[in-house]
């Protein structure tokens, strides 16, 4: 009886290692978006002066475009507890069920000191009202040549990190 019950449990432990991989990757994800909720980043290239925000509405996901005086390619994404000022280290209030920092190397003030980007308001940079995912875009520094910015989203959802030609985007699917 017992060798039998081990026949049967090592039967179906085989089965499910040659059904389960099969499965997973012949399931094409939401819009067919792979892109993973893992920390993204590039290395500093090139640098310029963050001049804009802006965000969009697509069909499968939500944007947040950087816009800068110059080409920019450095960058670092990733989800976190809590987002935080640069320098001060106080924390950002976001709503959502999940926060991401954003940080652009890129400075919003040009070589005098003089700001090239300036938030109206800093807890709410961009109105995201009615956007699927995104639930709060709020000002977070810049500070020695970085900026940071938080992104309060409704859960912890896949997102892509781009450069286009003075622009950084973050784009961050609706659904897994």
């Amino acid at each position: 009886m017992v060798l039998r019950r081990m026949a049967l449990l090592l039967s179906a432990l085989a089965a499910l290692s040659l059904t389960a991989p099969l499965t997973a990757s012949a399931t094409p994800g939401y819009c067919g978006i792979d892109w993973g909720s893992g920390d993204k980043s590039a290395m500093l290239t090139t640098t310029a002066e963050l001049t804009n925000l802006r965000a969009g509405r697509q069909d499968c996901f939500d944007r947040l475009v950087f816009d800068f005086r110059g080409p920019v390619d450095g960058y670092a994404v990733s989800y976190v507890p809590e987002v935080t000022e640069d320098p001060t280290g106080n924390p950002v209030p976001l709503r959502g069920g999940a926060k991401l920092l954003v940080r652009v190397d890129a400075p919003a003030y040009d070589q005098h000191g003089n700001l090239t980007y300036h938030p109206a308001n800093r807890a709410e940079l961009l109105d995201v009202t009615g956007y699927q995912t995104f639930r709060q875009v709020a000002w977070a520094g810049s500070f020695e040549g970085q900026t940071h910015v938080g992104l309060g989203v409704r859960a912890r959802l896949p997102f892509r990190v781009f450069t286009l030609p003075n622009r950084v985007v973050v784009d961050v699917a609706h659904l897994w």
